[in-house]
């Protein structure tokens, strides 16, 4: 039995060229109990890959290729949870001490976070593998002990790679005498960047993007062969037929490892200091039947009901935590005078419009909790909470303050290749001019990489465009096989995780361009590790509104107390003269205003509804 150890998803940007679940599924199909995971220097993938694994009866094998200081290459795997959780101390380290984009691992960093960590020696970059190719065996011998003092003699293997390139039989029979001469066991892995040979020239051309080189180069990096793809037990039986034991070491890493993470468990903060959810719960009703008697003239039976629902839901999903800590950031704001509003489904909720997080009644209009949270699907809520654009970073700056820097960080999101960006990549890389990827590019609307085919057959302004040349196919259709696929990490508009044990148990952390701290996992996979996002967002209409007050405060204007059924202001909307009117703005709001003749609040509202990007499709 073989299992690939040492394999590179999408998430090792410009350079893995197959999916996570491509590799799972050829895995399955190959009936390969374990597989691991080991994307350069993140672990972006690791709760898509740990979810999919298990769905096909797969151990999912969590790990990671690290660069260390020197410029070696390692490549190290999870045993137990706390293995993962030192990988992503060790990945934190080296992004927070190299330069922005890199990450650089120090020895002592290694030393520091080894527990629960098995270390193979690592590929061609290695220190070991380049002693050997140098012939100088004292020094690789040297480079091995250093690993055993690190990890423990027992976490560490020589990784043999047989790609077929120069020199391979002498440096595997290096890697035999280094186990014969220091009884440290082989283990044979494909370092894996590409599902099957057929999909290696768009790791090459990955690969191209990101040295800045054409096809016509030459560089180091570039691959020599298309051998790194995912062999089959049969096919590394033949690649290693001299050293058996190198394959049988595979099955015996993938039983000492379990599944390291841990989905599913609430990571989110305890508002109160003595920890105890009942407490949190109690004082979130009395917060909350105090801003009613505030919000609301007279507590009816209805309501009451209403209000007693929406906190029982809350009581039990054992989110209580999140909305105290959301209802602390609002009263920071106010007393910092800063203009704010929730919004979003948000809104559906009574119990955020009693502690003054939204400023929708959602009773009044008859609006459904469960939109918002309910016990059937019971998802994390989702708060989403605009500032006065001005100020944001202040509110950032409170939250980092209340709850500590190792405690809070920014998510991260993926610029994924779609069809422009695609093709001036690959373009690039093709050897075209920038006028030639001009022209590829233009008239190309946001669609899909792997939708340009079907683009250009379905618009008829596009029957003439250069793409339909033939030259241009296979450019097509190595665009199309990137789809989706992450181009660079960046950070999340406005969304916060807070946790209650430090980040870089579950995540690693590394600098954005904006030169904040973001996680390795956006928001699709943040909430999996237990974590909750707060979208604390900027809006430019809120600062317009403050400095509109202000200017007319000597007057006794209040924005809070503009009626909603002002008669004038629906003749204004009729008219459809809405310029600089937020999100009426548009020509086609304008032309829906005019036609549409609002006269209550509901009708904006659908209006609003309508034209968005969703419905007018």
């Amino acid at each position: 039995m073989f299992i690939h150890l040492h394999v590179h998803s999408q998430y090792s940007m410009l350079d893995g060229a197959s999916s996570i679940a491509a590799y799972l599924e050829e895995a399955a199909r190959l009936e390969m109990p374990a597989l691991a995971l080991t994307d350069h220097n993140s672990v972006s993938g690791a709760v898509e890959f740990h979810k999919q694994a298990l769905q096909l009866g797969i151990k999912p094998i969590q790990g990671v290729e690290i660069s260390t200081t020197d410029g070696s290459h390692l490549t190290l795997l999870a045993e137990n949870k706390q293995g993962y959780a030192n990988i992503c101390q060790i990945l934190t380290a080296g992004f927070a001490g190299s330069p922005r984009g890199l990450c650089q691992i120090s020895w002592e960093t290694l030393a520091q976070h080894h527990q629960g960590l098995i270390a193979l020696s690592g590929c061609r970059r290695s220190h070991i593998s380049q002693a050997l190719l140098r012939r100088n065996f004292e020094q690789a011998k040297l480079e091995l002990e250093r690993l055993i003092e690190i990890f423990g003699r027992e976490q560490v293997y020589i990784e043999m790679i047989h790609s077929y390139l120069p020199q391979t039989k002498h440096l595997l029979e290096g890697m035999a005498a280094l186990h014969e001469s220091m009884q440290v066991p082989l283990v044979a892995t494909n370092n894996v960047h590409y599902l099957n040979k057929e999909a290696f020239p768009v790791h090459d051309l990955l690969v191209c993007t990101r040295t800045q080189t054409k096809l016509d180069d030459i560089h180091p990096e570039r691959p020599l062969n298309a051998e790194n793809y995912f062999t089959t037990q049969k096919e590394m039986g033949q690649r290693f037929s001299a050293y058996p034991q190198a394959l049988a070491a595979t099955l015996e890493i993938a039983e000492r490892c379990s599944p390291s993470l841990d989905l599913g468990k609430n990571l989110f903060p305890r508002f109160l200091a003595n920890q105890d959810p009942q407490a949190a719960a109690q004082l979130l009703q009395e917060i909350t039947w105090s801003g009613a008697r505030e919000r609301y003239t007279k507590i009816t039976p209805d309501l009451e009901a209403r209000i007693n629902h929406e906190l029982k839901i809350i009581t039990t999903l054992d989110v209580a935590d999140y909305f105290l800590v959301v209802w602390d950031i609002v009263q920071y704001a106010k007393r910092q005078k800063i203009r704010c509003a929730g919004r979003g489904s948000a809104a559906d909720s009574v119990v955020a419009y009693c502690l003054g997080i939204t400023n929708v009644d959602a009773f009044a209009r008859g609006l459904l909790f469960e939109r918002f949270l309910s016990l059937e699907r019971a998802q994390k809520p989702d708060i989403d909470i605009d500032f006065d654009s001005r100020f944001r970073d202040d509110i950032a700056d409170y939250v980092y303050q209340r709850y500590g820097k190792e405690h809070v960080a920014s998510v991260c999101m993926f610029q994924t290749y779609h069809a422009r960006s695609a093709l001036r990549d690959f373009g690039r890389a093709f050897g075209y001019s920038q006028a030639e990827l001009s022209q590829l590019t233009k008239n190309i609307t946001h669609c899909p990489a792997d939708g340009i085919k079907s683009l250009l057959q379905r618009l008829p302004e596009l029957r003439r465009h250069p793409l339909n040349q033939p030259k241009y196919a296979p450019l097509i259709k190595y665009c199309a096989a990137v789809a989706g696929f992450p181009r660079h990490i960046g950070t999340h508009l406005g969304g916060l995780v807070i946790s209650a044990e430090p980040l870089t148990q579950v995540t690693p952390l590394q600098t954005s361009a904006k030169g904040v701290l973001i996680t390795q996992f956006d928001k699709t996979t943040i909430e999996d590790l237990g974590l909750i996002k707060i979208d604390l967002l900027s809006l430019r209409t809120l600062a317009a509104v403050s400095d509109a007050e202000k200017s007319m405060s000597s007057s006794g204007f209040s924005y809070d107390q503009i009626p909603h059924d002002d008669p004038k202001t629906y003749a204004r909307l009729q008219s459809g003269s809405t310029v600089g009117v937020f999100q009426l703005e548009s020509p086609a709001q304008r032309a829906l205003q005019s036609r549409l003749g609002s006269e209550v609040f509901e009708d904006i509202v659908a209006s609003v509804a309508l034209i968005r990007p969703g419905p007018i499709k």
